[in-house]
Parts: C-alpha cells; sequence; structure tokens
C-alpha cells in the first residue's frame, strides 16, 4: 500500500492509504480531526473544506495521495496553540454567523482563504461570490458575509474584531 507523509496542523505524519483513499478520509478516519465534516461527496457543499499548500480544497474530492509531500490546515489547526481562535473563527462567534454548526468548518477554511486572497479588500458581492461553493442551510447567508467583512481588516492589521 502507498504511504502519504503530509504536514497536518503543523505536525509530521506518515499514513498508509489506497490510492482511492480521500483527504477528507485520511483526515478523518487515520488521523481523528473530525471537524473537516462530510457533507455531499460530490464538492458541492464545502462542508469538507481545508488548505492543502495555504490554498482552499475541498478534501471530499481530493485523494490522499495528492496531497503527498504537503501542508494541511483543518480547522483544528486555525486557532493558535494557545486556543486564541483565529480572527475569521472570532468574526464568526461575534457576528452570529453560525447556526447548527455543521458548514462552518469548511466555510471558516473557505472565508480565510478568500480574505487571504484578496489583500485590496472585498466587497459584499465579493464576498457573497467567494463563498458560492459553500451550502449553509440555517443562516441565509447574512450573518456569514457580516464577519468575513469583520474579519478582513483583522487579518490585514487594519482594526479589530467588534460585535455590531
Amino acid at each position: 500500500m502507498p504511504q502519504v507523509t503530509l504536514t497536518v496542523n503543523g505536525k509530521s505524519h506518515t499514513v498508509e492509504v489506497e490510492g482511492r483513499t480521500l483527504l477528507v478520509e485520511l483526515l478523518r478516519e487515520k488521523l481523528g480531526l473530525t471537524g473537516t465534516h462530510v457533507g455531499c461527496d460530490t464538492s458541492q457543499c464545502g462542508a469538507c473544506t481545508v488548505h492543502l499548500n495555504g490554498t482552499s480544497v475541498k478534501s471530499c474530492t481530493t485523494l490522499a495521495l495528492q496531497a503527498d509531500g504537503g501542508v494541511v490546515t483543518t480547522i483544528e489547526g486555525l486557532a493558535a496553540a494557545d486556543g486564541t481562535l483565529h480572527p475569521m473563527q472570532e468574526a464568526f462567534r461575534e457576528h452570529h454567523a453560525l447556526q447548527c454548526g455543521f458548514c462552518t468548518p469548511g466555510m471558516v477554511m473557505s472565508a480565510v482563504d478568500l480574505v487571504n486572497s484578496n489583500p485590496q479588500g472585498l466587497s459584499e458581492s465579493d464576498i457573497r461570490h467567494g463563498l458560492e461553493g459553500n451550502l449553509c442551510r440555517c443562516t441565509g447567508y447574512h450573518n456569514i458575509v457580516k464577519a468575513v467583512a469583520a474579519a478582513w481588516p483583522v487579518m490585514h492589521g487594519k482594526e479589530t474584531v467588534a460585535a455590531e
């Protein structure tokens, strides 16, 4: 069986996988990182979104072998080692951008990549378009968009997250 060596949330792992093993399966079943959710298995909902080499990917359609030698960040690795929430996580909390929480890990990971990829700023339309690949069945997206907009300046060193 082939082996995959990758760094996940700052820790190196070498894991035996079948060629057809998906990254989400490796994370959840082999490494016990269950914050990455499986929602649809077709890359439609975004609940499985993680960062691979700094870019958001849907781990339900990414083979584990594709991540060999890579760096993966999951929702569990986003907060600081001391437990301080990442600015996006804090913004989601402050702006009530979650309800049931199922989509939240993938939504947060996608939002972090969106903000990091847009240092010039984001309009409401940019945020809505940028998160199109993530489905939320609870919130109606209004507070998610507010949270992403609030996190942008914090992530770019311009201000702190404040509740409205």
